[in-house]
């Protein structure tokens, strides 16, 4: 098992990029939803990878619904500024799928709504309005990590 970072409709290629190289390092797998805001031939994607991209289990999906009937049993955790718990106060498994929105707009509303009991958020100071899609990718999949003792991981 590993644990899933999934895209839905990222618009930024260069964190895409950055986020496939924390995949890699990781054994996490990455899952994008389209539409993207970009060719997967862009200079910048592949930039930001570097040289690790055969090392990312990359899949792609046409929406939203593909990667919840390809995982039916999945535990799925949205990452808004919505969210009412904190990314830390949840107890991560192996396998758990990882959610974020596009750079603008994040996940819509009504997904968020509908499993506000599995939407998570990250604490911030009230002068920004949210943290860069790399970053937080990478802060909460490694809180899932350090919670699972690093699986597989030196």
């Amino acid at each position: 098992m590993a644990f899933h970072i999934v895209l839905v409709e990222p618009e930024i290629p260069a964190n895409t990029g950055n986020i496939s190289r924390t995949c890699a390092a990781t054994g996490a797998h990455l899952h994008l939803v389209r539409p993207l805001g970009f060719d997967t031939d862009d200079r910048t994607l592949k930039r930001a990878g570097l040289d690790y991209w055969h090392a990312v289990k990359v899949h792609y999906y046409d929406s939203f619904q593909e990667v919840r009937d390809r995982f039916p049993e999945g535990r799925f955790f949205y990452a808004s500024t919505k969210a009412r718990l904190r990314y830390d106060s949840v107890a991560y498994r192996d396998g758990d799928l990882l959610v974020f929105g596009k750079e603008t707009k994040g996940l819509p509303p009504e997904l968020i709504e509908e499993n506000m009991d599995t939407a998570i958020r990250m604490p911030m100071t009230g002068d920004v309005r949210s943290m860069n899609l790399s970053n937080s990718a990478a802060v909460i999949l490694f809180e899932a990590l350090r919670q699972n003792d690093f699986p597989g991981l030196g």
